[in-house]
């Protein structure tokens, strides 16, 4: 299936927003947050939200420093 995530193509075998995220290696990230067609999934969410063909993803990683 194609995907954009963070405005670049991406090819996945994802089913779901957990399976990609897991596939980009930040699943396990505690300061990560995802988005679907401009909506957040709630990362309780991640694992029932399917994606579909087309999709555009947002994953945004908080990150500290000053």
């Amino acid at each position: 299936m194609r995907v954009t995530v963070n405005d670049e193509p991406k090819e996945t075998a994802a089913r779901s927003l957990a399976e990609l995220l897991a596939e980009l290696g930040v699943a396990q990230e505690p300061a990560v947050a995802a988005a679907v067609d401009e909506q957040v999934v709630p990362r309780s969410r991640w694992s029932a939200h399917v994606l579909a063909e087309g999709a555009r993803i947002l994953v945004i990683r908080a990150a500290q420093g000053g």
